[in-house]
């Protein structure tokens, strides 16, 4: 990456997953991070040319795929440019010198409390609020020097607000990875495609029968393997689904000979990106 200095717009504001994602993804160039309030405001800043790149999370291994985000993507005509996967630590804070004993409120993403809800099992005197993000929920405890509040969230975002830990690791799976995908717009991509071997598109079906399996039967007759496939109900059209695919493949020529096969089966084709598979870093 030729960039020395970078724009990137994050979900949340500073200290959260997502700020700790983009940290790890333009390693090797300095990132000037842009907060938001919610993944609607991220990205009217990538609209307003704000921020050069974005970082959006997608899916979770716990959780589940954050279907809202895929319809963003695919309306922004933003393009996917990476992702990365990170393995997610979910921690207790609170104002230092408190104990869990006396604390009555948790706030938090209701991601993160979905992710560790099963800890508080053992304290049902402490009553789980949902909150904006991470981050602003232990910048809301530290700022107004909330005792007895708690929340949930990185390391990071506690040592930034002067949070003390008071139980690490509370995430439920210890194999919990967050996917972030990294956006831009048209303009910036490269025309460099020699190291990618992931690509995301979308498209719609011919409402006939046995069209999706013609269409999976071809990327696999062109060595392409489906990672991913998630489909969601089109507004307007009953019954009629559009589906959001992940492909991996080790020659990408294979790969665009592929659309071209697939293309006389699905309309509404948006190639959402082509990329290299990220890889999973660990906070």
């Amino acid at each position: 990456m030729d960039e020395k200095h970078i724009k990137v717009a994050i979900m949340g504001g500073y200290g959260t997953f997502h700020e700790i994602a983009a940290q790890h993804y333009f390693r090797d160039v300095h990132v000037e991070i842009i907060p938001s309030e919610s993944f609607n405001s991220l990205f009217y800043l990538m609209k307003q040319a704000t921020a050069k790149h974005a970082i959006c999370a997608v899916e979770n291994s716990i959780a589940g795929s954050i279907l809202p985000n895929y319809q963003l993507i695919h309306d922004s005509g933003l393009q996917i440019t990476g992702e990365i996967y990170l393995r997610v630590c979910q921690n207790l804070v609170a104002l230092p010198g408190q104990t869990i004993d006396d604390l009555h409120e948790i706030y938090s993403h209701p991601m993160a409390i979905l992710q560790s809800k099963p800890f508080f099992d053992k304290y049902p005197h402490i009553k789980l609020i949902d909150g904006r993000d991470t981050a602003t929920c232990m910048r809301n405890i530290s700022v107004n020097g909330l005792k007895g509040v708690g929340a949930i969230g990185s390391r990071i975002a506690a040592e930034k607000n002067n949070l003390e830990i008071l139980s690490a690791n509370i995430e439920t799976n210890k194999k919990n990875y967050t996917r972030f995908l990294i956006l831009t717009t048209p303009k910036f991509l490269s025309s460099d495609s020699g190291m990618v071997n992931k690509a995301s598109i979308s498209f719609a079906l011919a409402h006939e029968i046995g069209t999706l399996a013609k269409v999976l039967s071809i990327f696999s007759y062109f060595n392409v393997n489906l990672s991913k496939i998630q489909s969601m109900p089109i507004i307007g059209k009953e019954w009629e689904y559009l589906f959001y695919i992940d492909l991996e493949f080790s020659d990408v020529e294979k790969y665009r000979q592929s659309l071209v096969s697939v293309a006389p089966f699905i309309s509404d084709l948006y190639r959402m990106g082509i990329y290299r598979k990220g890889e999973i870093i660990f906070e």
